[in-house]
């Protein structure tokens, strides 16, 4: 079972709110989750990040694998160490045909 660390979406239509969850790669968004390890609220200035590091480092420590946004919030509340290496963009298959 593939798990990962991400955002379910909470909040009113135009006012979102986030739970940073761990889930099974295979459910919805907004599916079951398996542990709730924190919340962003991005609509504050500055978006606000409430995570429980002890859950998102054990977590991390058993495999469990963050998305890109995810991995973000993790490195701005302090749980993961920033990289300088990006990812490449995801490239269209029209412009590798044209």
């Amino acid at each position: 079972m593939a798990v990962k660390i991400r955002l379910t979406r909470l909040g009113d239509k135009k006012s979102p709110f986030y739970r940073v969850v761990v889930a099974d790669s295979r459910t919805s968004r907004d599916g079951k989750v398996i542990d709730k390890i924190g919340t962003y609220d991005p609509k504050t200035d500055p978006a606000e990040i409430k995570i429980d590091t002890e859950k998102a480092k054990e977590w991390l420590v058993k495999g469990a694998q963050p998305t890109e946004t995810a991995k973000t919030i993790l490195v701005k509340a302090g749980v993961i160490a920033a990289t300088d290496k990006k990812t490449a963009p995801k490239s269209d298959k029209k412009k590798k045909q044209a």
